[in-house]
């Protein structure tokens, strides 16, 4: 067996922020620390974090008064940040950069009376947070077929925005079919989908053309890694979105093949070497590093951290 790995994948920036955020918040703190929605999209972190001491919530009602909050790295809308303060937390904000470029692009095209059309899936922690900077001016898109039934009173203000983890291809279709219909909609300076997102759609691409199996590392929940496993899919291998090897099969394999690895961005580089352990130790498998981007970005931790993380030591995942 040959096993292709691919690169970059795993944690994007936002997520080493995320979870910095949280293990510092821990130490500076102590538990427990109540986190809104899952720190991100993956239960191996997840897990790991519970064991640590944090408590994660799907309403901000579940938090006891005066407690310390942890705002996810999806993002909130203004409401919640709202009930929180009413609550008298103590709230913290892992919210990933690139999402809150979308929260402001959102609030800037509402507050010039725009109709905006979201791009994304429905229920997504994401999506949810930036339709509530607007509630009142954006309507969510998820299929092309959705966008024959938009019912716009003003096409000369209209403008699009999208989720940051979207199948790049995916958003693409529906965008030249929101151009098609509304040509003159307008789109922020820089796009949305965020670096890393496309950096490991474009490894997936260009790489499971020489394999005949894909591996995925991601939990089911995350839409980057869905996307990964759908792109892998779309090309012709056989595909597989895995939380690690004890999802894995003996059966699974011939035992000659060439197996792609990658990983979501919100997965981590331990269940990535867990799998390949895996194949290697069952079937005397060789590891290729296959690299198509160079990736160099790096978010601050939120200010109340800052100084924090000078003295304390980072653990992270």
């Amino acid at each position: 067996m040959k096993i292709i790995l691919a690169a970059p994948r795993g944690f994007c920036a936002g997520v080493n922020m995320a979870i910095d955020s949280l293990d510092l918040t821990l130490q500076k703190f102590g538990a427990p620390v109540y986190v809104y929605h899952e720190i991100v999209h993956n239960q191996y972190v997840v897990n790991a974090f519970r064991e640590k001491g944090a408590v994660f919530v799907d309403s901000i009602q579940e938090v006891p008064e005066g407690s310390v909050l942890l705002f996810s790295a999806h993002g909130v809308s203004p409401a919640t940040r709202a009930e929180a303060a009413a609550r008298k937390l103590t709230a913290l904000d892992a919210t990933c950069p690139l999402v809150t470029k979308v929260h402001l692009e959102a609030i800037k095209y509402a507050k010039a009376d725009y109709t905006i059309i979201l791009i994304g899936h429905e229920g997504h922690d994401e999506v949810i947070g930036t339709m509530g900077e607007a509630p009142h001016a954006i309507l969510l898109v998820e299929e092309e077929e959705d966008v024959e039934k938009l019912k716009i009173d003003d096409e000369t203000k209209l403008a699009y925005l999208t989720q940051t983890t979207l199948s790049v291809d995916d958003a693409n279709r529906i965008i030249a079919k929101l151009k098609s219909r509304f040509p003159n909609i307008e789109s922020p300076p820089k796009e949305d989908i965020c670096y890393a997102t496309q950096n490991r759609q474009e490894a997936v691409r260009l790489l499971s053309q020489d394999a005949e199996i894909v591996l995925v590392l991601g939990s089911q929940n995350s839409s980057n890694s869905q996307r990964l496993k759908e792109l892998a899919a779309e090309t012709g291998q056989v595909s597989y979105l895995i939380d690690g090897p004890q999802n894995l099969s003996p059966d699974s394999f011939r035992g000659d093949e060439t197996v792609l690895i990658t990983a979501g961005a919100s997965a981590p580089e331990s269940v990535v070497q867990a799998t390949i352990d895996w194949l290697m130790e069952r079937f005397d498998a060789t590891v290729e590093i296959k690299q198509i981007r160079e990736e160099s970005v790096h978010f601050p931790l939120p200010k109340p951290l800052r100084e924090f993380a000078k003295t304390a030591n980072v653990k992270g995942i």
